[in-house]
C-alpha cells in the first residue's frame, strides 16, 4: 500500500516562518559581527550571547516544524520563547550600548 506524503496530516506542526526567519537573521548577524554581543570594553557579554543563541535555536528549531514532546524542551524551543529571547536579547544590547 502505498503512503500519501502530498499533505501533512491535520494537527501536525509546518514550517514556522516568523521563528525560522529570526533564526536565520541572527545567524548571519552573528557571524558577521560577532562583537556585538560584546561590552563597552570588548569582553563577552554572556547574557547577551546566551539570549541571542537561545532565541536563535529554539528559531530554528520551531521553524523547522519540530516540536518536542516533553513540555520543558517545548516551552524552551517554542515559537513564544524565541521572540521573548530575542526581545530581551535586544533590550540587554540597548542597555550595552550596542543598539540604538
Amino acid at each position: 500500500m502505498a503512503v500519501s506524503t502530498d499533505n501533512a496530516p491535520s494537527g501536525m506542526p509546518g514550517i514556522a516562518w516568523l521563528p525560522l526567519s529570526v533564526g536565520l537573521g541572527l545567524l548571519l548577524v552573528m557571524t558577521v559581527l560577532p562583537g556585538i554581543a560584546t561590552d563597552a570594553a570588548g569582553r563577552a557579554d554572556h547574557p547577551a550571547a546566551m539570549l541571542l543563541f537561545w532565541s536563535m535555536s529554539s528559531g530554528f528549531v520551531r521553524g523547522v516544524g519540530f516540536v518536542p514532546y516533553h513540555p520543558i524542551p517545548r516551552l524552551l524551543l517554542s515559537a513564544a520563547a524565541c521572540l521573548i529571547a530575542f526581545g530581551l536579547a535586544l533590550l540587554r544590547l540597548h542597555f550595552l550600548g550596542r543598539l540604538f
